[in-house]
């Protein structure tokens, strides 16, 4: 069966800010289907500039408490137990970012006593054709490269009910991970009949942790994604293929607990790569698999697990 391309519009009825299956889907595609899309910032805004940005689409009661994402989508196939990938052909940014950092009492500010300062917001410039962001602190310009990603993809956790957008969880949600780049392929246990998959928090940049509590947070211009039903891949938590090299998960309010995840993953990741015993994967893997803390900043945090494409040669 010929697979299609599916353009969705950014309008209120396309918007939702949690995950659940309890609504109407705004798309029903099929395994193999690619859809196309703009998104709002993770906090429902957008415009030219940081400081011309406009909220255009009013939330819409309980189901619109977080992230701004586009969904649901129902797939066809998807069935409780398989597995969703989710391919990511195109992330174009919009042309504003924003960071904010202290103020809020959150964790790490209460530890690094910086609740008590004034909220500050860095206003970035995005350049899309030299893939770079441009701010000025204190009078003097700071500027990166890009390298654009969704900081959440995922699925209701189960049937009935508004689930937050707020916590990475086993079937996605706010993963905050920067390597899922354009070019990655993102792997989710498939939690509910129909997948009922939303995406949204565009992000410019992130380093390791999202230390601030946000990334360069931006709307995106495109987001072009191709999703396949895989019926033979079983996951207790996501993995990706990047174009860098593979990636396990664990998410838990205690680091350890994610890391322990996150290694069983890759554990298992490469026995199936490589033919490997558990004892002897962990014992190549002390070599080449990274640990990195993927973000502190979601409540349930995160930690990925890295094999390099080129670990062995």
């Amino acid at each position: 069966m010929a697979v299609s391309t599916h353009i969705i519009e950014l309008t209120q009825e396309n918007l939702i800010g949690s995950f659940t299956n309890e609504v109407k889907p705004i798309l029903n595609i099929r395994s193999g289907d690619s859809v196309r899309f703009q998104t709002l910032d993770a906090g429902w805004g957008m415009g030219v500039r940081y400081t011309e940005r406009l909220r255009p689409f009013p939330r819409q009661g309980e189901k619109d408490g977080g992230h701004a994402l586009i969904g649901p989508i129902h797939i066809e196939e998807a069935e409780q137990g398989k597995t969703l990938e989710i391919i990511f052909n195109e992330i174009v940014p919009g042309s504003y970012g924003f960071t904010s950092a202290g103020g809020y009492p959150n964790w790490q500010n209460q530890k690094l006593h910086l609740t008590q300062v004034e909220e500050l917001s860095l206003d970035w410039v995005l350049d899309r054709q030299a893939m770079r962001g441009t701010c000025e602190v204190q009078g003097k310009s700071y500027t990166v490269s890009l390298n654009p990603f969704m900081g959440v993809i995922g699925m209701p956790p189960e049937s009935g009910g508004i689930h937050t957008t707020w916590p990475p969880r086993y079937c996605g949600g706010n993963i905050d991970c920067k390597e899922l780049v354009q070019g990655s392929k993102l792997y989710l246990p498939v939690p509910v009949d129909g997948g009922y998959l939303a995406l949204g928090d565009g992000h410019a940049r992130q380093g390791d942790g999202e230390v601030s509590c946000q990334a360069i947070e931006c709307a995106m211009e495109v987001v072009d994604i191709t999703v396949n039903v895989i019926d033979n891949m079983k996951l207790d938590n996501p993995r990706a293929h990047t174009p860098t090299g593979w990636i396990t998960f664990g998410f838990h309010e205690d680091l350890n607990e994610a890391t322990v995840q996150a290694l069983d993953g890759m554990l298992n990741l490469m026995g199936e790569l490589y033919g490997l015993q558990r004892v002897e994967a962990i014992a190549l893997g002390s070599a080449v698999i990274d640990l990195r803390i993927t973000q502190i900043v979601n409540g349930v945090k995160g930690v990925h697990a890295f094999l390099p494409h080129d670990a062995f040669i």
